[in-house]
């Protein structure tokens, strides 16, 4: 409904409206690992741009909590094969 809002002694009328909130994503990936590289399958199919999924693996790759982690020199994507390859500066 309608509610009266006081700002800096003016009394300013609102109406609370109800809306729709973006779900994030979640979903399972499938990994080899193998010294400095990561090869990651069956990414699935999202409606963003590239760069973001490539955006969203180096991120997950980066934490250190999961697998290892580390710092990520180059992240490839394959949208087509739903593959990607994820090279850390350094073996770990």
């Amino acid at each position: 409904g309608k509610h009266a809002v006081n700002l800096d002694n003016k009394i300013a009328d609102v109406r609370v409206k109800p809306f729709t909130l973006e779900m994030g994503f979640k979903f399972e990936l499938h990994v080899t690992i193998s010294g400095k590289k990561i090869n990651v399958s069956e990414v699935p199919e999202l409606s963003i741009p590239d760069e973001w999924m490539r955006d969203k693996l180096e991120l997950n790759f980066y934490k250190s909590e999961q697998g290892g982690g580390g710092e990520i020199e180059n992240v490839t994507y394959d949208k087509q094969s739903r593959t990607a390859v994820i090279t850390y500066h350094k073996p770990g």
